[in-house]
């Protein structure tokens, strides 16, 4: 029995680069020193993919369950066993009907304990649309799912976390959406993320405005003088170091962004496109206070390059690292707040 943690692995839609991404990962052995990968989808599907990658030296070893999971092979569990009609690179209802029985799956069994994280590969938000998923993506339902009250989209990584006020909503809806109300709720999560998450004790964060020139002091829109400067001092006086508001296009800039061990956007675009463009080919996608951890590469489907061999795994392997890393850090941080003496004496040396 290995108490090696396991991590689950929905495998996105069947017709983008999910599969690609996920073989060329669990094809570097060195991955199950770290973990016990099990992938959720189907041995033919996975074969398809495999072959048009020209991959002759890799398999799984297939499962029904987590429990029967080998530790030093990557493991997948069919979810289905009807044949599937693959049509790569295309946005095809049978490419959503998949990726949602994979990611129900995946999940259930997370929320059940029989693993102890996600990553999730790339959905297409269109196609997987029906009765049992009416979400804007991921994070979403996931919260949904999980009956978390509140989650924040909270991209990492080495050289920069940018974490978002309003997600997944059309931009003509962004300002009428931010409240105080919200925005200090995305900066508590933010911090017990950071703390729990991250292990760093005392974090910075800058929040963005949402106007140009953060405002220009209510002459380019009222809701930095409003809402955010409110929610800003409101946070500093609940003990989040909570800096700001910053325009947006010089923060990023000025390199300003690494004063600080996060930064909260106001919307999805405003923190997405520097942090792709920081983090480019390494970055992950992290919903932070949710009870699970979930993590998943920071692109999309990728059917502009799907059957093409073209996908790099980059992003992928660094969400599983990642998620392997949350994990630890979680049992770690559990682990010292049941034992007061202990912790005391990691707060002393970690200052």
């Amino acid at each position: 029995m290995s108490d090696k943690i396991k991590i689950g692995i929905s495998i996105g839609d069947v017709n983008g680069i999910g599969l690609e991404v996920i073989i060329k990962t669990l094809m570097d052995t060195k991955i199950m020193d770290y973990c016990t990968p099990i992938v959720y989808g189907q041995t033919k599907v996975a074969s398809f993919h495999r072959k048009t990658m020209d991959v002759n030296e890799f398999n799984f070893n297939v499962i029904n369950n987590p429990e029967e999971a080998h530790n030093k092979r990557p493991n997948m569990i069919n979810c289905w066993e009807e044949d599937v009609r693959l049509e790569l690179g295309e946005s095809t209802p049978t490419g959503g009907k998949y990726a949602f029985i994979s990611l129900e799956r995946a999940l259930d069994d997370l929320i059940a304990g029989k693993t102890d994280a996600i990553v999730t590969a790339p959905i297409n938000k269109h196609n997987i649309q029906s009765e049992d998923f009416q979400f804007a993506g991921h994070t979403e339902y996931i919260q949904s799912k999980t009956n978390a009250e509140d989650s924040l989209m909270f991209l990492v990584s080495e050289d920069i976390r940018v974490g978002v006020v309003t997600g997944h909503i059309p931009v003509t809806e962004v300002a009428e959406k931010i409240s105080k109300e919200m925005i200090l709720s995305k900066l508590s999560i933010m911090k017990q993320s950071l703390k729990k998450d991250f292990w760093i004790q005392k974090p910075k964060i800058a929040v963005l405005g949402l106007n140009p020139h953060a405002g220009d002091m209510g002459l380019i829109g009222k809701e930095e003088q409003e809402i955010i400067i409110p929610a800003i001092t409101e946070a500093n006086l609940q003990g989040i170091f909570a800096f700001g508001p910053y325009a947006a296009d010089g923060f990023f800039a000025a390199n300003t962004y690494s004063q600080f061990d996060a930064v909260l956007a106001m919307y999805h675009d405003q923190g997405l496109i520097p942090f792709k463009q920081i983090a480019f080919h390494n970055g992950v996608n992290f919903t932070a206070g949710l009870p699970v951890v979930r993590t998943s590469p920071d692109h999309g489907t990728g059917f502009d390059i799907s059957g093409k061999n073209q996908a790099s795994e980059s992003s992928f392997r660094e969400a599983l690292f990642a998620a392997i890393k949350i994990v630890k850090n979680r049992r770690e941080s559990s682990e010292l707040s049941s034992n007061p003496l202990k912790l005391s004496k990691f707060s002393k040396d970690r200052d």
